[in-house]
């Protein structure tokens, strides 16, 4: 602080001296003319000839100096005007005009001095324009024209230098030869660059060294030191220094932070710890399972610690592999091939680690490989037994007895131990239990007889078991073997017909065979006549050596009408041993025939032979016309359903009374006018003429209706047929009825019936004399009943 303040009175001193020597802030400007006598002169011609006129000079003015960041407590003095035509009377006044005036700059208008009234900073503005006249007091007329002048703010140092970051990150490779460029720092100073060294910056480093330098002009950073390893340190912080005044004494600074980090290069190859490594693997690890896992190390990271392994040499070249895991960096040994502890104990490989991406530059001096020994010690584990082979396959004839073996299968325990073994049936593979097997030797034989026909192969499964309970299993396929234990038949149903006038040795049929052994030649079939049917026969047969045979006709024509049908039995055998046989029937119809031999008359059975139609195709037919059949019965039922009419509603006041059928086409469902059930719970009563609500009456006079009065002493037994009859007559006679009839149906019983009336018409009369309290003793089944009619609310339950 103390050296700040000297520095700022020693830049003051020397500002006012220089000042002084110019007289520019202490001198009064005055007007200066020139010229001869009359104002002007003439300094000769322009390219025209044009005289040239000299003009008379006004005031002429010089730049002012105020020094910055002023610190006194008067307002500092910059200058003073003055006029030639001021005779200090007070006559004249000075006005000030430009940049600042009134606010920054003051001037007296009487003295024409000019102050500042402000702290000026250059950094702000370097420099002022502003006008200054002079003007009569009294008239306000401009004495002089008006004129310009600059006042320039002298710069002192003021301002340190400042770097353009704060801090700065770098990186430079490892093991960079010396004076390696790192990066370059700017630091910038605010104070005028043309005068002095207020602006001159210096770089210097404070913290860094030895490692690195920076150019004092240039801010450049440096390395210092040749070599530098970034495993030994990665990371350094320099601090620069940029001082003003060139880097003299009492100049301005300003630091900065460069975070330079060393970055890797692939130096350093990769390091196993250990030379030797030893793993402990059971012997029944299968293929393809990691058995070893080995590290190194590597110093560098990232892309330069990447390594790749491999095996250089091993006492068992093909039973094991490695791979790199690239996440990991870790050599992975893999099984190839099954471990056997009775066979090999132990293993050994010699494995080599190795830079995957080697630099070129330090190859010359520095390894990029390394080596190490592993060894592998495989441990015994209690295996279960072991077959001889995979699988077996085995035959045997189909005609072969029960009992009979037809092969082996063996397995051994591996283990030193080499414990006993039996062997058995897996029975999920043999659910018929057709085989079984020894259980001490292995051998398998059969349970039952075999048909190849049936079932050609057998798949099976023999399970090995030693005493420690572990087991194994061996399929087993079973083959068997075709023996000629089938006769050859017709390869399907053959049936023909013969024409009535065929000629003798004319074919009319050919005729195939089929068998269910497979012999190992092939089929050959053999066909003939049977022998109680050669000395007398019809037709003859002809073997084409082919495995088919042609019927023929033995004579030149057949009587229809003496016999329609003839059946041809024919032997078919095979060339196989033992010679199987068998008889065949082939049916022959005798046909009417024309000349051309096209049958025109046959019984029906030809015909449908004559027509092609198989047996599927006669069923496709009948299952047809069934369903025509029961397409016309449905239909049928639906048209006479359709015909039929809904019941006529019947009365909502009494249905149980109210039985109404009619087969009409009118009236409607409101066609309830056809009877009057009162009238048949009371004879005596008399009907009302009513109309029809559904028909509108043709004339106005309404029908007679004759009521029978019966007498008293035989009304309880009153014949109602006597009153339907009565009814159907005044319905006939109804001028308001349809024209069509209505039939009304009435349920009455006569009174002299042994079971008396079952209608419930009868039933106002006895309801009150009934006790239905026997029904709750009829069980559940008449709980309903006993509920409606037994009880207290038997009449509010029939009432409902």
């Amino acid at each position: 602080l103390v050296d700040n303040r000297c520095r700022t009175i020693l830049l003051l001193l020397v500002a006012w001296a220089y000042l002084c020597s110019h007289g520019n802030g202490l001198r009064s400007l005055r007007r200066i003319t020139a010229g001869r006598q009359g104002g002007t002169g003439l300094t000769g011609q322009d390219a025209n000839g044009v005289p040239l006129k000299r003009s008379k000079r006004g005031w002429m003015w010089n730049q002012f100096f105020l020094l910055e960041e002023y610190t006194g407590l008067d307002h500092q003095y910059v200058g003073k005007l003055h006029s030639d035509g001021d005779r200090s009377d007070g006559s004249i006044r000075y006005v000030l005009s430009g940049d600042g005036a009134g606010t920054l700059f003051v001037i007296d208008e009487n003295s024409g001095d000019i102050h500042a009234t402000k702290r000026l900073d250059r950094e702000e503005k370097a420099y002022y324009t502003l006008r200054a006249k002079a003007v009569n007091r009294i008239t306000n007329t401009s004495l002089e024209g008006e004129s310009e002048f600059i006042i320039k703010i002298h710069d002192i140092n003021d301002n340190e230098p400042k770097f353009t970051k704060d801090p700065y990150f770098a990186h430079v490779p490892e093991m960079s030869p010396l004076g390696t460029v790192v990066m370059q720092v700017t630091a910038t100073d605010a104070d005028d660059p043309t005068y002095g060294n207020s602006a001159k910056v210096v770089y210097s480093i404070l913290l860094g060294q030895p490692y690195f330098s920076v150019e004092p002009n240039t801010g450049v950073i440096r390395t210092a030191l040749p070599n530098m390893d970034r495993e030994t340190k990665e990371n350094y912080v320099v601090v620069i220094q940029a001082k003003d005044m060139a880097g003299q004494m009492g100049g301005l600074s300003g630091t900065t932070t460069v975070s330079i980090t060393l970055s890797d290069v692939n130096d350093n190859p990769p390091r196993f710890p250990k030379s030797l490594y030893e793993f402990k693997v059971p012997e029944s690890t299968e293929p393809g399972w990691t058995v070893a896992v080995l590290r190194a190390t590597d110093a560098d990271i990232g892309r330069n610690a990447e390594m790749s392994y491999r095996i250089t040499s091993s006492d068992s070249p093909t039973m094991f592999d490695i791979s790199t895991n690239r996440s990991t960096q870790e050599g992975v040994v893999t099984l190839r091939k099954p471990l056997d502890f009775e066979k090999k104990r132990t293993h050994t490989l010699r494995i080599q680690v190795e830079n995957s991406n080697p630099d070129a530059g330090f190859l010359h001096y520095v390894a990029t490989t390394d080596e190490a020994t592993v060894k592998l010690i495989v441990e015994d584990v209690d295996e279960p037994p072991a077959f001889d082979r995979l699988s077996y396959v085995m035959e045997v004839k189909e005609d072969a007895d029960a009992g009979t073996i037809i092969g082996s299968v063996s397995a051994a325990d591996p283990d030193s131990s080499r414990s006993p073994v039996r062997y058995s049936i897996d029975r999920r593979t043999d659910m018929d239990r057709v085989f079984n097997v020894h259980p001490g030797n292995g051998s398998v034989f059969m349970l039952r007889t075999l048909d190849r026909e049936e079932n050609p192969w057998h798949n099976i499964s023999v399970i090995a078991t030693e005493f420690s309970k572990l087991m194994s299993r061996a399929p087993v396929y079973i083959r068997i073997l075709d023996v000629n234990d089938n006769a050859p038949t017709f390869a399907t149903y053959y049936e023909t017909f013969v024409c009535e006038n065929a000629k003798a040795n004319q074919r009319i049929q050919t005729v195939s065979a089929t068998d269910a052994d497979e012999p190992v030649g092939g089929h050959r079939f053999f066909f003939s006549l049977a022998h109680e049917a050669s000395g007398k026969a019809n037709f003859t047969i002809r073997d084409n050596k082919d495995n088919t045979a042609g019927i023929l006709t033995r004579r030149n024509s057949y009587n229809r009408l003496q016999k329609s049908t003839y059946l041809v039995p024919v032997v078919i055998s095979d060339g196989d041993f033992p010679m199987q046989s068998s008889t065949n029937t082939l049916t022959v119809r005798v046909c009417t025939c024309d000349r051309e031999g096209n049958m025109q008359l046959c019984n029906q059975e030809a015909l449908v032979l004559t027509a092609g139609l198989s047996t599927g195709a006669l069923m496709a037919i009948i299952i047809c016309v069934i369903i025509l059949l029961m397409i016309v019965v449905l239909f049928a039922a639906l048209r006479r359903q359709q015909r039929k009419k809904e019941p006529l509603i019947i009365s909502k006041e009494d249905v149980r009374d109210n039985v109404v059928s009619y087969n009409d086409e009118g009236g409607g469902e409101e066609d309830t006018q056809a009877f009057d059930i009162g009238t048949l719970r009371n004879p005596e009563a008399t009907e009302e003429s009513k109309q029809r609500r559904d028909i509108k009456p043709e004339t106005l006079h309404p029908p007679v209706r004759r009521t029978m009065f019966l007498p008293p002493a035989h009304r309880d037994n009153a014949d109602v047929r006597d009153f339907i009859n009565q009814r159907l007559q005044d319905n006939d006679q109804d001028p308001t009825a349809p024209p069509y009839d209505s039939l009304a149906t009435y349920a009455y019983e006569g009174s002299g019936s042994v079971a008396e009336s079952l209608s419930s018409l009868g039933s106002i009369t006895t309801e009150g004399e009934q006790d239905y309290n026997y029904l709750s003793e009829w069980g559940p089944r008449f709980k309903k009943l006993s509920d409606m009619y037994g009880g207290e609310d038997s009449d509010s339950c029939r009432d409902s």
